[in-house]
């Protein structure tokens, strides 16, 4: 049957479409590379000149905001809450490390809403269940996020031009420098008498579940992870993929946790990381919604602190 008229331009039409995207995506696509375990050693490795000190402001006698000097010079400021009055222990609590999910901040780990905006992902419920348990929770802003926004790009900069044109590094250095910043962190930790270097936990929700994986996955101090539900990443951001740094978790014990209605990761590449994961101590929990988990999720979490 031949083409009419109508047929032929919605033909031509296709055709031109079908040559942009191949346009764009030869120019602007992401595109896989590789990296040896030494370079990615080397892109999460830091020095500091000098013993890391952290400046504390007194809340209450359990709580107190701080900031520090990371290891470029950039400042960090975060919190710190104990268990009790910090003059009352006596001997070392465990740690629980939050890491927040994009386009949030540490805030999100104390309260259960911020500027009328509720803490949907549960993280405070999580710190609250930590403290009963004796834990000291702390927790930071990443980079380009809470008190450390940057006026001249956005977080939602950083992701448009990621997807529209292939540029890569703004994100990997906001996720790569974010991991450094917790690795100086942990320099401090380890080093303070009423915290148990041997019992530091790590817990993030969504962006903060992939730089707990990371984290995790270069740092021998962290023993064990909560992951909840991590974006899928793969070798086109091949620096901050999970993925590449299984060898690092085989110490760890990791419970992921996962929606199989995930916008940022299907059924299938859940499945794909946590069959990656090296360490016979391992869970993954799987729930009926998208990204958002079900609020009471945070109680499968309980039998992990």
């Amino acid at each position: 049957m031949p083409l009419t008229k109508g047929k032929k331009i919605m033909l031509s039409i296709g055709v031109v479409v079908a040559g942009i995207a191949a346009l764009w995506y030869g120019l602007f696509g992401l595109k896989p590379y590789n990296l040896s375990t030494e370079q990615l050693a080397a892109r999460y490795a830091y020095s500091m000149e000098q013993q890391v000190q952290l400046s504390l402001t007194e809340l209450n006698p359990q709580s107190f905001d701080f900031t520090y000097q990371s290891f470029d010079g950039v400042r960090v400021n975060g919190r710190i809450h104990y268990p009790q009055d910090l003059t009352t222990i006596t001997s070392p609590v465990p740690v629980l490390i939050g890491a927040h999910a994009m386009g949030r901040s540490q805030i999100r780990w104390w309260q259960d809403s911020f500027k009328d905006r509720a803490t949907f992902e549960q993280t405070d419920k999580i710190t609250a269940m930590a403290l009963a348990k004796g834990y000291a929770v702390v927790a930071i802003d990443a980079r380009h996020h809470g008190l450390r926004k940057d006026p001249n790009i956005t977080v939602a900069d950083i992701i448009d031009n990621l997807h529209w044109w292939g540029e890569r590094e703004p994100y990997e250095h906001m996720l790569v420098d974010t991991v450094r910043d917790h690795r100086v962190l942990l320099d401090w930790l380890v080093q303070q008498p009423q915290l148990d270097s041997s019992k530091i936990k790590l817990a993030g929700d969504s962006m903060g579940a992939q730089i707990s994986l990371l984290l995790a996955g270069v740092d021998s101090r962290i023993h064990s992870v909560a992951a909840i539900v991590p974006p899928y990443m793969n070798s086109t951001t091949a620096v901050v993929a999970p993925l590449n740094l299984m060898a690092g978790l085989a110490d760890n014990q990791v419970w992921l946790f996962t929606a199989d209605d995930d916008e940022y990761a299907s059924i299938k590449q859940n499945q794909q990381l946590f069959d990656a994961l090296p360490n016979a101590d391992k869970k993954l929990f799987r729930f009926d919604s998208g990204h958002l988990l079900p609020a009471d999720y945070v109680t499968k979490l309980e039998p992990w602190l």
